[in-house]
């Protein structure tokens, strides 16, 4: 979805991340674009927990190797157009697969790599996390930011916002 942004919540117990969970469900925040971290062996029951896109670097690394492979593979077509391998033709199409080609083997290598790594953006919370504390993370769109803050301030003012995350990509 176009124009979201990812608000992060700390908060004390499992029981305020439940009611914090109904009361953006009833305000229509789709349960997809709420999601729950915390340190290994918390009991989430059926929260909504992060998944691989919100925990590794998955996403990120997906779309440095879209464009340093995307980039690698112009510049091998562009040298097949200009230094044509011994009795071969290259054209036009010779950059267009190089481009396409290097994109997918690009975004195919960094995905395994940013899997593997932990979520660069959440460094900030594991102190946190280790002691006790759980992260919410919740995509909600940019121009009601604030009213979402405000709601959480109110209903709970036990959550520590921990502010945003700019435009969510689109495929997480």
């Amino acid at each position: 979805m176009k124009g979201l942004k990812r608000l992060y919540f700390l908060l004390p117990d499992v029981d305020t991340v439940r009611k914090i969970v109904d009361e953006l469900l009833l305000v229509h925040i789709p349960y997809e674009h709420i999601h729950v971290l915390a340190r290994a062996g918390t009991a989430l029951e059926e929260l909504p927990e992060a998944g691989i896109a919100q925990r590794t670097d998955l996403v990120p690394a997906v779309e440095r190797g879209l464009a340093i492979g995307g980039t690698v593979g112009v510049l091998a077509g562009l040298l097949a157009v200009v230094f044509p391998p011994a009795g071969v033709v290259a054209a036009g199409g010779a950059v267009l697969f190089g481009a396409l080609g290097g994109a997918g083997f690009g975004a195919w290598v960094s995905a395994m790599i940013g899997v593997s790594l932990p979520n660069s953006h959440l460094e900030r919370f594991e102190d946190a996390m280790e002691q006790g504390m759980l992260l919410m993370m919740v995509d909600v769109p940019k121009a009601q930011i604030e009213d979402f803050e405000d709601m959480i301030r109110q209903h709970h003012p036990e959550a520590d916002i921990e502010g945003t995350e700019p435009t969510i990509p689109a495929f997480p």
